[in-house]
């Protein structure tokens, strides 16, 4: 494991050579896909003042309406390397700024694979950021405190969170950028728990859109990775889960274990209350899916000499170095020319 992230930092080190070079696309764009139309109705009409001072004006809310699409956006480089279009898929309360510009400033995963020649997709998922949302959601919108994804994210211990920022507690070494911390909460959005078939049903418009294709998914969408993995194994032809909060469906494994699966987990999760337990879900499943005959690598960072990393691995300061094992990994595998 230690060759593997040696070599793997070799290559984040040449890139670097390339990085301050222009980038250079042969195609970029957006478009929306999935979702429905419903008809709401027994409704009263309302008067509604748009713009204080303006004149009223009726709206009458019955009607049809379109809802549950989602928001891609694509970058094709000039010099295409990867043989399959990577898909970049963000964790809960998140969209996908996740893999834009790091909070520290710094270049996100979505221009590491770019420049490496990947035709990158990244989306925000159905109900998050320029998806939109629709009052048609069952149940009350969730949003995380400021100091919350500190402990839960595993920037610092549990009971290291204090409003006073100089008395806050990281976990020693720990890579996130804590100074840009303001910055990352002001990335996060107001999610739902009830709509999971409906991101589900976008996320599998995307891939009969586009794929086959290589599919990158973090924490929240780790289930949505495999549930899209299981019913479109023709089409997802390599899983890359960033500690993905669950595994796959044991008992599908027969008809998804001939797509190669790359799990990665951060420091501090082994012995972590909660974070053990989510790992977990990730070991029982790599034992099943190998026992079966399938390519499953589950990576510990800190196994493989890189330590200190938080659940936001993709923004933390040696995110360079974890995408180059991802690289290497789909290298090895065959996904580039």
């Amino acid at each position: 494991m230690r060759k593997f992230l040696a070599i793997a930092i070799l290559c984040a080190t040449a890139g670097l050579a390339s990085a301050a070079e222009p980038i250079a696309l042969r195609d970029m764009g957006s478009f929306h896909i999935g979702g429905r139309v419903v008809e709401i109705t027994g409704k009263p009409v309302k008067e509604v003042v748009f713009t204080p001072g303006g004149v009223p004006a009726k709206v009458d809310p019955n009607g049809n309406y379109q809802v549950e699409q989602m928001y891609v956006q694509y970058f094709l480089p000039q010099n295409k390397k990867g043989k399959l279009p990577l898909l970049l898929w963000h964790g809960g309360g998140l969209t996908a700024v996740t893999y834009e510009t790091k909070p520290d400033g710094q270049p996100g995963w979505l221009n590491y694979f770019i420049r490496a020649g990947w035709d990158t997709y990244i989306s925000d998922a159905m109900e998050r950021g320029r998806s939109g949302w629709s009052s048609t959601f069952k149940g009350e919108a969730i949003e995380l405190p400021f100091g919350d994804p500190w402990e839960r994210f595993r920037i610092g211990p549990i009971g290291s969170w204090n409003d006073d920022n100089a008395k806050r507690a990281t976990f020693p070494g720990a890579q996130f950028p804590i100074d840009a911390y303001p910055q990352f909460m002001k990335q996060g959005v107001p999610r739902w728990v009830t709509t999971d078939e409906e991101i589900i049903k976008a996320y599998i418009a995307l891939v009969d859109k586009i794929c086959p294709c290589i599919v990158l998914v973090h924490s929240q969408s780790g289930t949505f990775g495999y549930r899209v993995l299981e019913a479109r194994p023709d089409k997802v032809k390599a899983l890359v889960a960033i500690e993905p909060t669950l595994a796959g469906d044991k008992n599908k494994i027969a008809s998804v274990k001939g797509t190669p699966i790359l799990t990665i987990i951060g420091d501090n999760a082994k012995d972590h209350p909660r974070w053990k337990n989510i790992r977990q879900h990730s070991v029982g499943y790599s034992e099943a899916f190998k026992a079966a005959g399938g390519d499953f690598t589950l990576v510990d960072l800190p196994d493989a000499g890189l330590k200190g990393n938080s659940h936001l691995m993709m923004m933390d300061k040696n995110s360079d170095q974890i995408a180059a094992m991802i690289q290497k990994w789909l290298t090895d595998k065959g996904f580039t020319n």
